[in-house]
């Protein structure tokens, strides 16, 4: 698993697991990162092109998968 950096100043950086549907979210503001749970691939594809990270979380990911 990689990570993969992002250009946005709400998220520093985001991996995934497609064997676990797994995603990882390193905010800018927080440490560790974020686990999310049963996330599509589809879904960790839009999040890395988005134009942006954040408002892309808040629309697509945020309250809609379960996170520890």
């Amino acid at each position: 698993m990689d990570w993969i950096p992002l250009r946005s100043s709400a998220i520093r950086r985001v991996a995934y697991d497609a064997n676990t549907r797994q995603m990882y979210i390193d905010f800018e503001n927080s440490d560790p990162h974020y686990s999310f749970c049963g996330v599509p691939e589809s879904v960790y594809r839009g999040l890395i092109s988005a134009s942006s990270a954040g408002r892309y979380y808040n629309d697509h990911i945020k309250d809609r998968y379960d996170s520890f």
